[in-house]
């Protein structure tokens, strides 16, 4: 169809549509002609039409724009005051969000902000332990010596507990077992207190620990040795144990040979130092004690637990503590107790009692025993043993009279600051009078990775593989330029004493269950993860609850690794990020390295706080990529003691 057809159709003349085709030059000339005043307003703003003959006005252009990072933009004599300067740095390094992150948040001196040392006289302070506001506490039953937090914000130490004068990195494992620098925990109490029973000497600038302990003289290898021909100790079927009241943790040092973990414990009280000296060693210990709440450990946890005259009153208040063993024990574990009352009959007269009160004693720990349907194994010389069922089917049907009731409460693993009670946990439901309650869990080391027994909510740890490469291993790889003493963080045979802060299944502490190390696997009692710690016990593991914005149970300079993943995210909007931090440096060694696991933008205001905290620090990428957000945080506490603390 033609012009003139297609404009007849729409009503259009012929001259109007011809005129249709003519090009439109007007608009055209307008445009370049507004283009071209653009560009000469441009370069007069810029630095006008006179330039000097060296010059090109092009480069005049380029040069009186700063490039720069400075905060204020650098101005020429021709730049206008209001003109702002272009600024080409990258900004998503981990410096620049650093600073983006304190500006935007107000906060650019809390970034710069060094926190001071504390006085010399805190070099041991344990926060919820302290000694002065313990006696504000009642002593019945040793309440005074449970943990008891500061309350206030004012309470808090808000300063770096300072090393001793003198602090040395300590001996490497297994050298650590048998000796410590004295400068490191300088008491000679025990020394003197405990001389004859060779727990501790001072040899020069060294402690020297024997393996002694009251009740096994000739060392602790013999007296395990006695103990293993009354249960057995070498097959695998027992891997974690308790000791309670552990002195120097010499019974659990020992058995570490054995492939037995033990969770040793110990209040602070007149026998000073003693779970210090235990961790010095490199050996699990926690400042703790049997007083009114329950020991901060999931029901069924341990295979075999132990006191050796541990001075712990086991047939007073209706065998309360006792059923608190029992509450830990897992189905089928052992109690081993050594000391007075067992075989009083030797020793009654150096125990300066009389022969009634020691076998009324013993008959009344017998009676506890019976009513918790424990069975006894043996006594023999010195050592008795008891054994738990490993079902309550029995238990049940052959109730007497004077039995504690079975518990009502619907959560046994409930144990942060919850009060014991005077009845036993019930045992899982079992459908055959021979089945183990929970489900028998495989031998040592198949448990570590085997799926969990009937009981437990569980599986295997998706996490494992992540964290072998996330491990003290991989530290060296992700950040090869942070060293200590001409060593990269990673270096081998670098740590001994390690500390997961959200240990969710234990995982990290699975991926370095090969190595020299052990891992105190805490899960923390906020997010609604607690039952996980049931299921690290299960795997062969040790642990306990723990709410970070309190302090830990254990001295300071205990932890060469500290590793947290997602800790700060948990807790924001919970607690104050520099009350944690400061925690972790309490109980880190100097020297000690932390691995904090993160969302980058986290990362970035923690970095802003432990720049101040005499910690060199770096942000480096998660292991799939600098695309991933998840960051992390490599951190090595510089070395520095109380004389040091004003420099």
């Amino acid at each position: 169809m033609g012009v003139r057809g297609a404009a007849t159709k729409l009503h259009i003349s012929p001259s109007a549509a011809a005129a249709g085709r003519r090009p439109a030059f007007l608009p055209l000339v307008a445009v370049l002609l507004l283009c071209c005043a653009s560009y000469l307003l441009g370069v007069w703003h810029h630095g006008g039409f006179s330039s000097s003959p060296s010059r090109s006005p092009a480069v005049s252009i380029a040069t009186a724009v700063a490039c720069t990072t400075a905060t204020t933009p650098r101005k020429t004599p021709s730049t206008r005051s209001d003109s702002p300067a272009l600024d080409f740095s990258p900004h998503h390094t981990a410096a620049n969000e650093l600073a983006t992150a304190a500006a935007s948040s107000g906060s650019s001196a809390a970034a710069a902000r060094r926190f001071p040392a504390c006085d010399v006289k805190y070099s041991e302070y344990t926060p919820c332990e302290d000694v002065a506001r313990s006696l504000r506490y009642p002593r019945d039953r040793l309440v005074y010596r449970e943990r008891h937090c500061p309350a206030r914000r004012e309470e808090r130490l808000r300063c770096l507990v300072p090393a001793p004068a003198g602090y040395r990195s300590p001996f490497p494992w297994p050298q650590s077992r048998d000796v410590a620098w004295f400068a490191n925990v300088p008491h000679k109490e025990l020394t003197v207190e405990k001389a004859v029973q060779n727990w501790i000497r001072v040899d020069g600038d060294k402690l020297r620990f024997p393996g002694g302990g009251t009740m096994f003289p000739h060392g602790a290898d013999a007296y395990i040795d006695d103990i293993g021909k009354l249960i057995p100790l070498h097959d695998g079927s027992i891997r974690t144990a308790l000791d309670t009241g552990c002195g120097v943790a010499s019974w659990g040092a020992y058995l570490l040979s054995r492939d037995i973990l033990a969770m040793s414990f110990a209040p602070r009280d007149s026998h000073e130092a003693q779970v210090q000296f235990a961790l010095e060693r490199g050996v699990p210990a926690m400042i703790g004690v049997l007083a009114s709440n329950r020991l901060t450990y999931p029901a069924r946890a341990f295979d075999m637990a132990h006191c050796s005259r541990c001075l712990i009153p086991w047939h007073l208040y209706d065998g309360l503590y006792l059923i608190e063993v029992d509450r830990v024990l897992r189905p089928g574990g052992y109690w081993i107790l050594s000391g007075p009352p067992i075989n009083w009959k030797k020793y009654w007269k150096g125990w300066e009692r009389t022969k009634e009160d020691l076998n009324a004693e013993q008959q009344a720990i017998e009676a506890v025993a019976r009513s918790l349907c424990w069975t006894k194994i043996k006594e023999s010389g010195d050592i008795a043993v008891w054994q738990k069922p490993a079902n309550h089917v029995k238990c049940k049907v052959a109730r007497k009279a004077k039995s504690p009731p079975f518990c009502s409460n619907k959560n046994p693993d409930a144990a942060w600051y919850d009060k014991m009670e005077a009845c036993i946990t019930p045992l899982p439901e079992v459908s055959g009078a021979n089945d183990v309650a929970g489900g028998a869990v495989k031998k040592w080391p198949q448990r570590l990775t085997c799926r969990a027994a009937q009981g437990r909510q569980r599986q295997r740890p998706r996490r494992d593989g992540e964290v072998v490469r996330a491990g003290h291993g991989a530290v060296a790889e992700a950040g090869p330029a942070l060293q200590v003493g001409g060593q990269p963080v990673g270096a081998e045979g670098r740590y001994r004493n390690v500390l997961d802060m959200n240990a969710r299944l234990g995982g990290f502490a699975a991926a370095m269950a090969g190595d020299p190390v052990w891992v105190m696997n805490m899960v923390p009692t906020v997010g609604g993860n607690t039952s996980t710690l049931g299921a690290i016990y299960e795997r062969g593991l040790i642990g306990s609850y723990q709410d970070w914005c309190e302090g830990m149970s254990t001295y300071p300079r205990t932890y060469d690794l500290i590793h947290a993943d997602s800790v700060f995210t948990l807790y924001k909007n919970r607690c104050e990020m520099e009350t944690i931090l400061l925690e972790m440096d309490r109980i880190l060694r100097p020297e000690g390295t932390v691995i904090i696991r993160d969302d980058v933008d986290m990362l970035v205001k923690i970095k802003s706080l432990a720049d101040g905290m005499r910690w060199d620090s770096q942000i480096v990428d998660h292991e799939d990529g600098p695309l991933v957000r998840e960051k992390l945080l490599l951190v090595v506490k510089t070395y520095w003691t109380a004389q040091d603390q004003d420099q």
